[in-house]
């Protein structure tokens, strides 16, 4: 019989099944079960659950997703890893496959294995608790041979931690079959990745990322047509991208036709075909980016691992991936030779393996043959490879995950096609003598990880006290990890997780601790909860408070002083900054991290060693400017953030400021003190929700939607067009309406257009609901009444200012009659004459479909952008916009998670070498994976002294007397220890001394202790925890010279 190819009933691997079990597994994946699976073969999508990871992979890539049967084979901690993020994913279904049973070093990375599970299998194990994260997904177990007609019954198989004569025999399986194959490999601090999907896979999408578009304002008539876009922002195209274009007048061939190859010449410039033939360019165009498919090839495996491809995960060790393709093959070897993994830290098997990789290397092909082999590098991999690290297996298994959704779904750039990493930074840095005896198993949970880094460190990361601020993607994924590698699980050892939020059931697609019938509970209880079944010896204690100044009486001096560190898992910038600013302060490490959709990064912040988070972060988003949003919108953003500004300003705003001036005898004095015009608009809206449009009646409330469709969809849009005619010039001799400018016109309402009928029905109920009366989601009851009512037909007066930029605006807008403010406060009714009554303002909420709040969001943008020929966004889009939602997706959160871990490791250590040190940024999609190191703190000095932001002068507010300091000895004190004369000191916005304070206050402040002034100038008492307080100053040097100088931290307790 030919050994080649492999015949139908041939087995690939494995001893003890029959082909009848394997057949039989295959038909129970395709039918059943029923309940569950008919859900996922349905068109529909489940967006409630996975909106966040639609905003990352768009639905038709979901669809492809739903369609797809995994089969992953190995399920040590990797594998459950793998499994894992593609079971949230939401595929089709996941096959569970391992012949092997769980052992006590298994339990330190695969956390569905319970002590109580050593000896069992380890897929029939995990199958129940990987089956929980995703009631869509059917989660079944195979623990016989992999056989030829048993893997034809997938689309994508994953290899986690197997063979390598096994991958080159399922490899040639797959590849024959047009099966795409995942290869996937952890050794200690060493990760390996390999992907073939086949000959011919169809890639849509290679980066991910929005279509770009701009405005054109210039095309030649040359051979390339040379475009130029206006100058208000740079078009972002690269050489190579497809683009097609609207809306051009004149050179009207260009409208409609096929997408055209462009090379950029510049950032508003870029040629495109030959336009020497068609008609002149007279103005206006969009030029839009469009996603072209295109075929990519895989090797097989066999000949990919003589001349493979790498993806560089760090481009400071360019040649390792080369050195590491050697080592593997020859780890491989010598487990088949020995029958296990080289002992740990082992002099002898290191010694064997190097020897082993030489005769590798020897037979290699010129492409991957190495001149000499880093013999270093591979005694560390032998030394390590018996280690089993969670987190290098969340790294490499979010990669891996990642790598499985493009070969469902053709979205993103997958790996060709290997990858490489290692983390051995993370060993001690100041390694003396053998570890090998430290190294030891012990037959407990964490012989894994003591077999990389011995049983001191163990110790040690059980000691640990950290803060986790945040328990939800991250949070999560590090709350696991954390479990897995001992943190916080001995005797001393504690770990504080605080989250003020609950559930939601969107959470459940990327916060993997969390299960349905969590929903509407606590995140960080049910974290924590969910961690001790993992980990039964973690100690950890939940929180539910926000981290600011509000809650410095819980987490106060004695609580940060008693930290060894921590870690944010935050989804703001604020937040961000506290904590950093609070780590700095109680001089803690800060591991921080973040996501968006496949981007991560994580910076670890290190005292004395490091800059801090706050010394670069990224800047706030470019606001659009209010002339654009009030009258100008050329883009669907803009129609959707003025449709947001619409529902602060008609169903929050209004309410608070009526409750406001009903409650609060001084609203109207602070009212009145309103800068420009602000007073004059608080007060016509409380006029008009108290007197002239208050309803009393849903019909009321439907009179006032359909007006207020009037106001904004015509009647305004009539003025605009009066004031700027279609035609009009402008003083160059330019058309007014043309570049950015988009020419509106009006709309006519009409009962029998459904998008004008969502508006009224949401504006109507959302206005009902403001008043506490009872709306109605009876549509043909609305229609029928909308048929009976009438508005006045609108002139557009003359003499209306509309300001063209937004100074034009203030400028329009900076004066108004006093007597005019006077006349609405004579008609605003007697706070006493409205006793009981309150409005009910709307916190806008875009998850919840039922509450109209998405429903006007839609409608108002989408009519406003048929005002201006704007193409209108679904509701998918409109809710990611208007709800500033940040994209996720399980993959990226893994992954990072993983890297944060690996820094813990060098912070619990105490590495002291900049360079030990690893800040990471990775965008799964392209794929692309910066480390860098971090940067050292900006040096400062004054006299001989250097200083950097971790230092501070600390000063003794309490004298040897008992009695405290006052601000003239706080100055001598200066003077006389630091050569420095204070000119000023201010406490965060509060001026408590200057130089150039009147003589009477400064002689009175001289005199007084220094909490006494604190105390008077901020008009608060300083709290029963407040031991130290922070102070800025400003001095000059003996000279009179301007000089900077660190923070004080003036301690009075």
């Amino acid at each position: 019989m030919s050994s080649s190819p492999l015949s139908k009933k041939r087995r690939v691997y494995g001893l003890d099944s029959t082909l009848d079990a394997a057949l039989q597994l295959v038909l129970e994946l395709a039918s059943g079960p029923m309940n569950v699976l008919s859900k996922n073969n349905e068109t529909d999508i489940d967006e409630a659950l996975y909106s966040r990871q639609l905003y990352v992979l768009g639905h038709e890539a979901m669809k492809h997703l739903q369609k797809s049967n995994v089969l992953v084979s190995g399920l040590r901690g990797l594998g459950v890893e793998i499994a894992k993020n593609i079971i949230l994913g939401g595929v089709k279904a996941v096959t569970l496959h391992d012949e092997g049973t769980a052992q006590w070093s298994d339990l330190s990375s695969q956390y569905y294995l319970r002590e109580e599970d050593v000896g069992k299998n380890r897929a029939e194990v995990s199958q129940a608790r990987l089956a929980e994260l995703n009631s869509y997904v059917p989660v079944s177990t195979y623990t016989g041979p992999l056989e030829e007609d048993f893997l034809s019954g997938f689309q994508v198989v994953v290899l986690a931690n197997t063979p390598l004569q096994y991958q080159l025999q399922v490899g040639e399986v797959c590849h024959s079959h047009g099966i795409k194959l995942v290869v996937a490999d952890t050794r200690g601090l060493f990760g390996q990745l390999f992907c073939d999907f086949g000959e011919e896979m169809i890639l849509t999408d290679s980066t991910g990322e929005d279509p770009k578009s701009a405005v054109v304002s210039m095309v030649t008539k040359d051979s390339p047509g040379i475009v130029t876009c206006l100058d208000e922002a740079q078009h972002g195209f690269e050489s190579g991208d497809f683009v097609s274009f609207s809306e051009v007048q004149g050179m009207s061939e260009l409208n409609g036709m096929h997408p055209v190859e462009i090379k950029v010449l510049g950032p508003y410039t870029f040629s495109i075909c030959d336009t020497s033939s068609f008609s002149d360019y007279i103005c206006g165009g969009i030029v839009s980016q469009v996603k072209v498919s295109k075929k990519i090839s895989f090797k097989p495996l066999q000949a990919s691992l003589a001349e493979p491809d790498f993806v560089i995960t760090d481009f400071a060790k360019y040649s390792r991936p080369a050195q590491l393709h050697i080592g593997f093959q020859a780890l491989h070897e010598f487990c088949v030779q020995y029958n296990r993994q080289p002992k740990p830290h082992n002099k002898e098997d290191a010694e064997e393996l190097i020897a082993l990789a030489q005769d590798v290397n020897a037979r290699a092909l010129p492409a991957i043959q190495q001149d000499s082999l880093d013999e270093d590098l591979i005694r560390k991999l032998a030394y390590v490879a018996a280690g089993d690290l969670a987190p290098v297996n969340a790294f490499i298994g979010g990669l891996a995950a990642q790598e499985v959704m493009k070969a469902c779904s053709g979205k993103f750039m997958p790996i060709k096609q290997w990858l490489y990493f290692d983390a051995l930074e993370c060993l001690p840095e100041d390694q003396e003598g053998s570890m090998e005896d430290k190294c030891l198993p012990r037959q407990n949970r964490y012989d894994g990880q003591v077999a990389v880094f011995g049983s001191d460190l163990q110790e040690q990361l059980g000691k640990q006290k950290y803060f986790l601020v945040g328990a939800g993607a991250i949070g999560c994924e590090l709350l696991k990890n954390f479990a897995m590698i001992g943190l916080g699980c001995g005797e001393d050892g504690e770990i504080t997780v605080t989250d003020m939020d609950t559930i939601e059931k969107s959470n459940l697609n990327l916060q993997f601790l969390f299960r349905s019938w969590d929903v509407t509970k606590l995140k960080s209880d049910t974290a924590a909860a969910a961690v001790r079944q993992i980990n039964p010896h973690i100690r950890v204690i939940s929180h539910q408070n926000r981290v600011g100044p509000d809650t410095e009486h819980i987490y106060t001096d004695d609580f940060f002083q008693n930290l060894d560190g921590v870690a944010n898992a935050l989804d703001n910038v604020d937040a961000r900054l506290y904590m950093d600013q609070r780590c700095v302060y109680y001089r803690k490490p800060l591991l921080e991290s973040g996501t968006q959709g496949t981007k991560g990064s994580v910076q670890v912040v290190i005292p004395f060693l490091t800059e801090s988070y706050s010394s670069s972060y990224d800047p706030p988003e470019k606001s659009i400017p209010i002339s654009t949003l009030r009258n100008f919108p050329n883009v669907i953003e803009h129609t959707l953030q003025w449709a947001r500004d619409e529902f602060e300003g008609l169903f929050r705003q209004p309410a608070e400021n009526v409750n406001q001036y009903l409650t609060d005898p001084k609203f109207m004095d602070q009212t009145l003190g309103l800068a420009g015009t602000q007073s004059l608009e608080v007060l016509e809206a409380v006029q008009h929700s108290l007197v002239q449009q208050r309803p009393h009646t849903w019909a009321d409330c439907v009179t006032w939607a359909y007006h207020r469709w009037h106001t904004q969809y015509s009647d305004n849009i009539q003025q605009l067009l009066h004031n700027f005619p279609p035609n009009q010039l402008t003083s160059s001799g330019a058309l007014f309406w043309s570049g950015a400018k988009r020419c509106p016109h009006p709309l006519t309402f009409d009962v029998n257009n459904s998008l004008h009928l969502d508006y009224v029905m949401a504006a109507a109920n959302l206005f009902a609901q403001m008043y506490g009366l009872t709306g109605s989601r009876d549509r043909g009851a609305l229609a029928t009444l909308l048929q009976s009512l009438q508005v006045p037909t609108f002139t557009p007066k003359s003499g209306v200012k509309i300001g063209v930029s937004d100074k034009e605006l203030q400028n329009t807008s900076a004066f108004f009659d006093d007597s005019h403010l006077e006349k609405l406060k004579a008609t605003l009714p007697s706070p006493a004459n409205l006793s009981g009554f309150k409005m009910h303002p709307i916190e806008f909420e875009k998850d919840d479909d039922s509450n109209f709040h998405m429903d006007f969001i839609v409608a108002a943008s989408n009519l406003r952008a048929e005002n201006y020929d704007i193409s209108p966004a679904d509701r998918h889009k409109s809710k990611l916009i208007a709800g500033k939602i940040i994209p996720a997706i399980a993959t990226t959160t893994a992954a990072i998670a993983g890297l944060v871990c690996l820094e813990l490791y060098k912070v619990v250590q105490g590495h002291q070498q900049l360079q030990s040190y690893k800040n990471s940024f990775l965008n799964l999609a392209l794929p692309l994976f910066i480390f860098s190191e971090p940067l050292a703190p900006p040096r400062h000095q004054y006299y001989n002294p250097e200083w950097t932001l971790w230092d501070r002068f600390d000063v003794q507010g309490r004298q040897p007397d008992g009695e405290e300091m006052t601000l003239q000895q706080f100055l001598d004190y200066f003077k006389t220890q630091h050569k420095l004369e204070v000119t000023m000191v201010s406490q965060g916005v509060s001026m408590l001394y200057s130089f150039f304070m009147p003589t009477a206050k400064r002689k009175e402040r001289l005199r007084q202790p220094m909490t006494e002034i604190v105390s008077c100038v901020s008009k608060q008492k300083l709290g029963h925890h407040v031991r130290t307080l922070v102070f800025e100053l400003c001095c000059n040097n003996e000279d009179g010279e301007d000089v900077e100088v660190p923070y004080v931290r003036y301690i009075i307790g």
